[in-house]
Formats: structure tokens, sequence, C-alpha cells
């Protein structure tokens, strides 16, 4: 039984197509790219679509003086590949070991929390001022977005929020100092944007195996800042 013919590697074919354009002189047309590569104009249709469609490759003007419908051309987009790797976990480990060699890292972890939570409370269009139940709900919304898998408890009259999954489970395993405290800041900083009476005043990690906890309690600032208003 005869092996089946090898196919060529799609991957490949573009590799070489988006190669021919960055070695180009100026843009090209299929027809161009196909003659250099001795492939079918389709083909090289087909390749130089999925690279538009990955940014690597970016249609350029045509020359609009020539006579009759000018042919389309194509030149290599200018700058990084965008369909490269990325390493972002790389990225927060560096940046969680450099922070928990810091002075105080958890003071510093929290305060970098409630940045984050400032910024991504003030980009929801939620408005400001919400109830306390109003408030829990954006903040478990906003959890789950993150991929925290929220759940909201209660216990001996107290308002919980448990955390059933950790989107930096590696780090925190290594650095709880640090991405722990983050967490709790990233928290306090959502509420303190929306301006809810009720803040979360501590977070206790991994109470059980697959659970943190969360701790919601009255925000007497914003309790301060509403008696104000009212007088």
């Amino acid at each position: 039984m005869s092996e089946p013919p090898n196919r060529p590697d799609p991957a490949s074919t573009r590799g070489h197509v988006l190669q021919v354009l960055r070695q180009a002189e100026g843009p090209l047309t299929i027809t161009d790219i196909a003659d250099r590569l001795g492939m079918h104009p389709n083909t090289a249709r087909f390749h130089l679509d999925k690279l538009v469609e990955s940014g690597q490759v970016e249609r350029a003007e045509r020359d609009h003086r020539a006579t009759g419908r000018p042919p389309q051309v194509f030149r290599a987009r200018q700058g990084m590949d965008p369909t490269g790797p990325r390493h972002f976990r790389m990225l927060a480990e560096v940046l969680a070991l450099s922070l928990a060699a810091e002075p105080e890292p958890s003071a510093r972890a929290v305060e970098a929390g409630r940045a984050w939570g400032r910024r991504l409370g003030s980009q929801a269009e939620n408005g400001s001022d919400p109830s306390t139940s109003e408030a829990a709900a954006r903040l478990l919304g906003m959890l789950d977005e993150l991929g925290f898998a929220p759940e909201q408890r209660d216990t001996d009259g107290r308002s919980q929020i448990g955390l059933r999954h950790c989107p930096f489970l590696e780090l925190a395993a290594t650095t709880p100092q640090v991405v722990c405290p983050v967490h709790l800041g990233l928290m306090q900083g959502a509420l303190e944007a929306w301006r809810a009476p009720v803040t979360v005043d501590r977070l206790d990690p991994f109470v059980e195996p697959d659970l943190c906890l969360a701790h919601l309690t009255p925000d007497r600032s914003s309790t301060m800042i509403s008696l104000g208003k009212s007088r």
C-alpha cells in the first residue's frame, strides 16, 4: 500500500510568503509572490489573507494613476510579530519575586492591588454609591470575569466571598506574601472606586484546599462621607 503524498505545511508556506514580503523593496502583488515561490496565485492569496488577519501583513496603497483596475498589493507590517509566543507568567513571576524582596512586601502588594482594583472599578459603567448588596454583586461579577470563580457566602451573619479558583495559583504557592495581598487590595480598590458602603477587611487564603475567603465589613470611611453629604 503506497503512502499518501506529503502535503506542504501551511504554516511553513505562510512563513515563506511573509519572508518574501519582508525582503522585497516595495509592495508586491499576488502574482509577484506566486511567481517568486512557484505556487498558484490562489494559494498565495489564501496565505496572504491569513497573514492580513493575523496582523503580520497589510494591504498597501494602489497606484491610481494606472489605467484599469489595479491589482492588490501587499507588504509586511512593520514591528514585532504579533503572533509570537507570550510569557506573561514569567513576567508575573519576575515582578512577584522582585516585590517579595522589598521591605514590607505585603503592604506594598496591597497598595498595588488597590491601584489595580480602582482602575478596574472606574472602568465599569455601574455608577457610584451602590447599596451593600449591589456592591457585593458587582464585586462578584468582577471577580468572576477575572477567573476567581467566586461565590456568595454567609457565616454567623457575616458576608463573605469564597474564591474557588486562583488565577495565579503557582505564584500564590511560591510568593503568598505578594499574591494574596494583591488580591485583597484588588477587591478593596474596586469597592473604593464605587464608593461602596462595604470593604474587604481581610482575605484568608486556602482555608480549604480549594477555597479562599474574603470577609466583607462596613466601610467606616464611606459611612462618614455619606453622613457628611447628608448634613
